[in-house]
């Protein structure tokens, strides 16, 4: 019996496997895109973020979050320093205590959380932060994306400023240097900052070489080893040269948060 039920030609079949091909290829290069857009915008946050903190002592004459007559400007917040049951739903506000150090335990104030408040009521940032802990404790350091601290387009991740001053050689933990109030990059620790993890090497060193110079433990962006997460090849100050610091590149696993020191002094 004649049977009219043909296969699919080689031609057919050709083209079946290079429309196949075109289509992984195109969510491949896709994703390619999308990985290189996240890291751009992290050196894109920092400079904007930069930006809006100059802008804002140009303005004010004072450092936001440490700015010691802010309410003069947009009011008395209900409670100072305040956490997650008297959020600041208005530009209400708390101030600093004026002495340059962006903290989490100044008199009456979080500074910290307080910074990203008075950015936005300065209109220098989009979005609304409450200035206050997102926990129980008003003096506990517990963050949350887009609640008291910024979100990144890297997933997970996002920013939180701090004091951390000078670092001696000795440190077992940070590279030696002057930090002064610095930007914690990463994804966040629980009921913390954003200390955790939140690069590959690979990506780290990128972001480092078009923002500053490639080198993990020098320059005005460094990475923090404190967990023994290998990011880079030194662990701490005293391991060896800061200069010679180079990123472990060959590394796979999420290992590195960036430092982004002496942003606001």
């Amino acid at each position: 019996m004649y049977n009219n039920h043909a296969g699919f030609s080689l031609v057919e079949l050709s083209i079946v496997l290079v429309i196949l091909g075109l289509l992984t290829g195109g969510i491949l290069g896709g994703q390619s895109l999308i990985k290189a857009a996240e890291l751009r915008s992290v050196s894109t946050d920092y400079q904007r973020y930069v930006t809006a903190v100059n802008t804002f002592k140009d303005k004010y004459f004072a450092i936001p979050g440490d700015m010691s007559n802010a309410q003069s400007f947009w009011g008395v917040a209900g409670t100072c320093p305040g956490n997650n049951a008297s959020p600041s739903t208005t530009p209400a506000t708390c101030n600093g205590d004026g002495n340059g150090r962006i903290a989490s335990n100044a008199p009456n104030s979080n500074e910290n959380f307080r910074f990203w408040q008075h950015l936005a009521n300065a209109a220098l940032i989009e979005g609304t932060y409450t200035g206050v802990s997102n926990s129980a404790t008003a003096t506990d350091g517990a963050a949350a994306f887009n609640v008291n601290i910024p979100r990144s387009k890297v997933s997970n991740a996002g920013w939180h400023i701090g004091w951390m001053g000078d670092v001696a050689i000795s440190d077992t933990t940070r590279f030696e240097g002057n930090y002064g109030n610095i930007f914690y990059f990463g994804t966040l620790a629980p009921g913390g900052a954003t200390v955790n993890p939140a690069l590959k090497p690979e990506d780290a060193w990128n972001i480092d070489t078009k923002a500053d110079d490639g080198k993990p433990a020098t320059g005005s962006l460094v990475t923090w080893e404190y967990d023994g997460t290998a990011c880079s090849d030194l662990a701490a100050s005293g391991a060896g040269s800061l200069a010679a610091s180079a990123y472990l590149l060959s590394g796979t696993g999420t290992s590195c948060r960036l430092i982004f020191k002496n942003v606001a002094g």
